[in-house]
């Protein structure tokens, strides 16, 4: 007998977002659906004002939807109050921003303690889950430093520790790489890889073209409407999930894409720049 399908990370039914700006109403999303399983490494690219920074806030519950439907893990956003909400951001996701949103004067330790200070874990036991995290992205040695003592590459990586030490099954990431230098920015790509080998769900939203190389699907918005989703050979693909993430991964050749089954009509854009931006 087969085994029954999984519930969705994420399930969003026509979701729309209208922002009122005195008389005029602006359309940032248009009627989205998609559906994210627990495990996959997405990409969202498109051009300014294409809707993505709007679905980033909508996937990561900063924001509400004016109508359409949005499930986590099976649960209906639209149907909790301010602190159930706030409960399931909490533990379902973390955020990764381009610009660190660091504490100038705190250290590193405290930087990743501060999201289990506000779930309630106690002192002790915050320590424990901030050193882990820290370690886990090559800090270890750093916990006591300030963001003035670290390189921009290691500031992100206190970032993703702060993201990741609540342990959430989704990494959401805005332009992660883009106040980063090219060596900078690979080194947390691979870090990225190294986290989605071990079973974390993670979204990019980027316009780097190389940033969405290494994604395994990739959604290409317009005008607030999915334009393309299609699956991907990663341009440096990450370990198997349970695989061993110490192994290089191997260049592999420009791929041929798939499109999804089931996803909004698929348009073929007339230049590569297009998705880029």
């Amino acid at each position: 007998m087969p085994n029954p399908p999984s519930t969705p990370l994420i399930e969003i039914v026509d979701l729309t977002k209208v922002y009122k700006m005195g008389t005029v109403e602006v359309h940032a999303l248009r009627g989205v659906s998609l559906t994210i399983q627990p495990g996959e490494y997405v990409a969202i690219v498109g051009a300014s004002g294409s809707g993505k920074s709007t679905l980033m806030n909508m996937l990561g519950l900063l924001d509400q939807p004016t109508d359409g439907i949005y499930r986590v893990r099976g649960t209906e956003s639209q149907k909790l109050g301010k602190k159930a909400l706030s409960d399931l951001r909490n533990r379902e996701i973390g955020f990764v921003f381009q610009r660190f949103n660091l504490l100038a004067r705190a250290t590193a330790m405290r930087q990743v303690e501060l999201p289990l200070f506000y779930a309630g874990i106690s002192v002790r036991k915050s320590k424990e889950m901030a050193t882990g995290a820290l370690t886990r992205v090559g800090l270890g040695d750093r916990t006591h430093h300030r963001p003035e003592e670290l390189s921009g590459g290691q500031q992100q990586r206190v970032a993703i520790a702060r993201a990741i030490v609540n342990q959430p099954s989704l990494l959401l990431a805005d332009e992660p790489t883009g106040a980063l230098d090219s060596q900078t920015g690979e080194e947390i790509l691979t870090l990225f890889e190294e986290l989605h080998s071990q079973g974390l769900t993670l979204i990019v939203v980027t316009h780097d073209p190389d940033v969405a190389g290494r994604a395994h699907r990739v959604i290409t918005m317009r005008d607030g409407l999915i334009l393309e989703d299609v699956q991907q050979v990663p341009s440096r693909p990450a370990p198997a999930p349970g695989g061993d993430a110490s192994v290089a991964p191997v260049a592999q050749p420009t791929p041929d894409v798939q499109p999804i089954p089931g996803a909004q009509p698929r348009v073929i854009l007339e230049t590569a720049g297009e998705v880029a931006v």
